[in-house]
């Protein structure tokens, strides 16, 4: 069964475009042991979203289970007003294509954040601070989140952004 942590890890080494990496390296960015990413490799390859040999993401059935189901799989819930780090429509590159219809931003809970708006459950519990460390992964994840908690305008935008990411 994937869990939203297996999604995070594929999604980094999408963004890593190729580098080398190891357990240990991923997992101190990722802020998961190493065993713990191991784990994740396994299941996202027993799930076909990565290819265990190349240490590569399938990047169509990515794209096809982030575009489609990703929302039903891994919902976000929205609570209080908090401190945290902006996400889906609130953050680029997702602002850079909307207008605004939020009363307030949306951000992920976060102690060292610099924005305050309305929280939204992150993908993974480490999805914070994993995007903060790597302006890639951190775009991703915003597009993702348009997924997520977007109307249908904002999914098109950010099915979009994240097909071109995921392409090239």
């Amino acid at each position: 069964m994937l869990k939203a942590q297996d999604l995070l890890v594929t999604l980094k080494l999408a963004a890593r475009r190729g580098e080398r990496w190891t357990l240990e390296a991923l997992g101190t960015e990722l802020e998961m042991s190493p065993s713990g990413v191991h784990a994740s490799i396994g299941r996202a390859a027993t799930c076909g979203l990565l290819d265990a040999r190349a240490r590569e993401p399938i990047r169509p059935a990515l794209l096809e289970l982030l575009v489609h189901g990703v929302r039903y799989v891994f919902p976000a819930e929205r609570g209080r007003r908090r401190r945290g780090v902006l996400t889906g429509p609130s953050a680029p590159p997702l602002s850079a294509h909307l207008a605004s219809t939020e009363v307030q931003p949306l951000v992920w809970p976060y102690a060292r954040g610099e924005a305050r708006g309305e929280s939204v459950s992150p993908l993974s519990a480490t999805a914070p601070q994993a995007a903060l460390r790597d302006p890639a992964l951190y775009e991703l994840l915003v597009l993702v989140d348009g997924i997520r908690l977007g109307g249908a305008r904002v999914r098109e935008v950010a099915s979009r952004e994240l097909k071109a990411r995921l392409t090239r």
